[in-house]
């Protein structure tokens, strides 16, 4: 979206160029990703991250962590895995089969219980407000440190709904959305010939020059960022990867967004995109947790299990790192909130699963207590968690980045990466 100063000072221009027919309206909020194909040094195998999002925070007791012998256990059994010695839930079947290439983090400890703030808090490794900066998240520091400058595709794409951008690092670093992957990313073709769209192209240019000598605003650089990468995505032809109508594979992934976002982002990370984000919302089972929760996870069964399916077939498995994790937990124990209770938000010990990415499958990192209520061994922060997605990219997490004012920050705050131990 244009910042609100840009849309002052340029709210004629834009009007000129939408009846121009230059725009296209699902790429406005596009301020793609410029970005130093910068590796580190690091060991990473993994060229692409899939994070899957789990809006609202799912349970691990009724996931990945369950405890049937707890107080809070709840209606869901425990199935065993291709992993010797993982169970999971029994509403995972597929992912069971291919848990010798995942990994389950059952050690998660953070300190924000709150929906927003949390969310934040996961995405960029920092507090809400802490320093008064706008953090970076990690899609956008993936977009920064491992994408590609040359490339027409955006380094960093959410489906299915909203996410955090780039804060400090600024628009060029920002996600392209796709808020319905059936419909793909709108208005690619040019309604008129190559000629005319490079004269329309090029009148932009003149007047974005003019307006810059008049008003000297860095948005404007922003603005002439978008509409350049736009339009060169338009040109390219890896810009089919976003139609997925046509895609042999589409229907084992299940139906509905979430399972079409999935589909497209293995499509994205064929064609070089190093970090895609897609979202699945409904986690927040305050009540009615268990006939949800059991929607939810067939949803996530078929789209994940086939995904990792996928990319293993395709050769993609071990340069894709997949994520899966929501904002915190969820209680131990029940409510008792209504005919059909749930759970509430739980911070203090949770579960995220990775799969892929080089990682060494089969394997659990951490554990709670019997109730599930506390991490008793290998505790991992949100900081460990994102340096390790780091490392695992050949993304030195050390590196400092500069704010606007000259403030160093560094990508990850004092972590301890647990790669050492899962690789």
């Amino acid at each position: 979206m244009f910042s609100t100063k840009l849309q002052e000072k340029t709210r004629r221009d834009v009007l000129k160029l939408a009846a121009a027919g230059v725009f296209a309206p699902s790429l406005s909020g596009w301020f793609p990703a410029l970005a130093k194909a910068a590796p580190t040094g690091g060991k990473g195998k993994a060229k692409s991250c899939i994070l899957l999002w789990m809006d609202g925070g799912p349970s691990h007791k009724d996931t990945w962590d369950l405890k049937p012998d707890s107080k809070g256990a709840g209606e869901f059994k425990a199935i065993k895995t291709a992993a010797q010695g993982i169970e999971i839930s029994e509403h995972l079947p597929n992912v069971a089969k291919v848990m010798n290439h995942g990994l389950v983090v059952r050690g998660m400890t953070t300190p924000e219980g709150a929906h927003p703030r949390a969310k934040y808090y996961m995405h960029t490794g920092f507090r809400e407000g802490q320093g008064g900066v706008t953090y970076p998240s990690l899609g956008s520091i993936v977009a920064q440190e491992a994408g590609k400058s040359d490339s027409p595709m955006p380094n960093f794409v959410a489906i299915g709904g909203r996410t955090y951008g780039s804060g400090f690092l600024g628009p060029k670093h920002q996600p392209l959305l796709v808020t319905d992957p059936s419909r793909g990313v709108e208005d690619l073709k040019s309604a008129v010939s190559a000629t005319q769209l490079g004269n329309r192209v090029g009148l932009l240019e003149q007047m974005d020059k003019a307006f810059h000598r008049e008003y000297g605003a860095d948005s404007i650089i922003d603005h002439k960022t978008t509409y350049e990468r736009a339009v060169k995505l338009m040109q390219s032809k890896e810009a089919k990867a976003f139609d997925i109508s046509s895609d042999s594979t589409k229907s084992k992934y299940g139906s509905g967004r979430f399972a079409e976002g999935v589909c497209m982002a293995r499509r994205l990370v064929e064609v070089g995109v190093p970090f895609v984000e897609v979202a699945l919302g409904g986690w927040d089972t305050h009540q009615d947790n268990f006939r949800r929760v059991k929607t939810l996870s067939e949803q996530v069964d078929s789209a994940l299990s086939t995904l990792v399916t996928d990319l293993k077939e395709r050769g993609l498995l071990d340069s894709t790192l997949i994520v899966w994790m929501g904002e915190f937990g969820r209680t131990p124990n029940i409510n008792t909130r209504g005919a059909n209770p749930g759970r509430d938000h739980f911070p203090r010990a949770w579960s995220l699963a990775m799969f892929g990415g080089g990682l060494k499958g089969g394997q659990v990192f951490g554990k709670t207590d019997k109730e599930g209520a506390s991490v008793v061994d290998r505790p991992t922060t949100a900081q460990d968690f994102l340096a390790t997605v780091c490392e695992l990219m050949g993304i030195d997490h050390t590196k400092k980045n500069e704010t606007p004012t000259g403030r160093p920050i560094q990508i990850v705050e004092k972590p301890k990466p647990f790669t050492k131990d899962v690789v």
